[in-house]
């Protein structure tokens, strides 16, 4: 296995994306940071795929039920793509006002993406399970940030870097203040006891980089919510109050803030279910209807008769309630802000009563959310707003990796070619690559379409610890279960059949790949491309 602007602007930075030899040389950036640079904003969604958000993408749906309608594919199932999403305004708006990445890549679980947006790389060297800490030795762009640029650095809400709790030594990996953070409040546990009742852990000024204190969970409020310890408005009332003191104290100096939410992810209390019904003030009227309707008891757990769509949809109407406090707050502050939005994987399908989110843009669910490589599995949102970035949408396919160098580069700050491994006795090169020549208008693409690639992979423990894998270039993608071989892997046209419902043959020999009689103008050079990619840099 081979792993591998002054205060002109504030920014706010989603993603950045592998770089080979074979991909285009196109990061953008200065060879130093500027005397003030600008801010960085990260909002991460838990959970939400992007079949629970395309109001972003007002067309997405049509399009698709278009391509797999009788004058297309003619899918038997085609009319099940027009679902119902979450009611999302704010984010909807925010998509149209910035650019959209609709064709962006995390990996199956939470903490693998993670751990590639802070580290640059793809999950074969870093973290492959969502169990598995992050090691200490390996290269944050956070700490970049502070220690090149000058940056005040905080992180807000879900870590799940640290590894989990209940071992020998609790959260045994990279802790916030060991990746260049000066301030955590949030936990560090893959999911929320409930979202009312959590630990609430802390780092700053007064704990070692690798330790924390455990707090009660503060009654914080937002402009129109009533106090609470619902943990979303808990961590956006938590950040304004950061970057306000930031702004007042130094407001030359730049600031990084790193806000993950655990919306809309499952709680580890099952009592009386692993959902929640969100505050009745984060909701909107949409949204409250529906969970009047099947009889949700607001602010708990108690589900009443509501589907596991209908909650999925509630809990992400909040997410997006509550991040508009934080853009409105944001916009007062200081409003030359780059803010960037993303999802660190698919909607779940747990094959649970009530525990199955996917109600709109797929066709085949069974087997095919979170935890797999399947596009329901691993294809997210990713929105990135700011000054002299022209509204618009890439199609571009990118990485949440491209998060470490696309901020380095809005920053000003040079991009590292190497980066430690895990172990810390060598270098890797990064698996990411800019993307502030697609946001800047210089290009609209950073990698090779054919030569270029994604890949995403995980060892799933909800099901014994399944290998999955998925590698793609701009065309054509690859799906492996267990192991790379016919038998294991499927071959699919993402642009003929986004949804992967048909898939291609596979062909018998890569002889013709390998000795150039094939270009890819073949179908069968990109499978062949793609296993090679796959031999060489995943962990199968």
């Amino acid at each position: 296995m081979n792993g591998r602007l002054v205060k002109l602007l504030p920014i706010l930075v989603l993603l950045t994306a592998c770089s080979e030899p074979e991909q285009l040389a196109l990061d953008v950036h200065a060879d130093k940071a500027s005397p003030a640079a600008p801010n960085i904003l990260l909002i991460i969604s838990d959970d939400i795929g992007m079949d629970v958000t395309t109001g972003m993408a007002p067309s997405m749906v049509d399009d698709l039920m278009e391509q797999y309608g009788p004058n297309g594919l003619n899918h038997p199932a085609y009319q099940s793509i027009a679902g119902s999403p979450a009611s999302t305004p704010v984010l909807d708006t925010f998509a149209q006002q910035g650019m959209l990445f609709a064709n962006v890549w995390a990996h199956p679980f939470c903490s693998p993406t993670r751990a590639s947006i802070l580290t640059g790389l793809y999950s074969a060297t870093h973290v492959f399970t969502y169990a598995d800490p992050l090691s200490q030795n390996h290269n944050s762009f956070v700490k970049m940030l502070k220690e090149e640029g000058g940056y005040s650095t905080a992180v807000f809400g879900k870590w799940h870097m640290a590894g989990l709790p209940g071992q020998e030594v609790n959260y045994p990996g990279m802790k916030p203040k060991q990746a260049g953070f000066d301030l955590f409040k949030g936990n560090m546990h893959a999911a929320l006891n409930t979202f009312w009742d959590y630990d609430y852990e802390i780092q700053d000024n007064s704990t070692a980089d690798d330790e924390w204190r455990a707090e009660a969970p503060p009654q914080r409020s937002l402009p129109g919510i009533a106090p609470t310890t619902f943990a979303p408005v808990v961590k956006v009332a938590d950040t304004i109050d950061w970057i306000s003191a930031n702004e007042e104290a130094d407001p030359d100096k730049p600031w990084f803030a790193w806000v993950a939410f655990n919306l809309s992810h499952a709680t580890r209390s099952s009592q009386p279910t692993q959902m929640a019904v969100p505050d009745r003030d984060t909701l909107d009227a949409d949204t409250l209807a529906e969970i009047e309707a099947c009889g949700g008891q607001f602010g708990t757990q108690n589900t009443g008769t509501c589907s596991g769509e209908a909650q999925m949809r509630a809990m992400t109407n909040a997410l997006d309630t509550v991040v508009g406090k934080l853009f409105a707050a944001v916009e007062e502050i200081d409003p030359n802000t780059y803010i960037i939005y993303i999802g660190d994987n698919g909607t779940p399908m747990y094959g649970r009563p009530n525990l199955d989110f996917i109600d709109n843009m797929y066709l085949t669910r069974t087997g095919r959310g979170k935890g797999t490589a399947y596009e329901s599995g691993v294809r997210v949102p990713m929105i990135v707003k700011g000054p002299g970035i022209t509204p618009g949408s890439s199609h571009e396919f990118a990485s949440a990796a491209d998060v470490f160098p696309t901020s380095l580069s809005l920053a000003g700050l040079a991009t590292p070619a190497e980066v430690s491994n895990s172990e810390g006795t060598g270098m890797l090169p990064l698996d990411s690559v800019s993307l502030t020549p697609i946001l800047q208008g210089q290009a609209d693409h950073v990698r090779d379409p054919d030569a270029g690639y994604l890949l995403t992979e995980t060892s799933n423990l909800m099901t014994g610890g399944t290998l999955h894998l998925g590698a793609r270039n701009a065309s054509h993608k690859i799906v492996c279960i267990g192991v790379v071989n016919s038998e294991a892997c499927e071959f699919y046209d993402l642009e003929a059949d986004p949804l992967e419902e048909f898939p291609l043959l596979i062909p018998q020999s890569c002889e013709a790949y390998e000795n150039g009689t094939w270009t890819s103008a073949y179908e069968a050079w990109h499978y062949c491309r793609l296993t090679e990619v796959v031999a060489d840099h995943s962990f199968m």
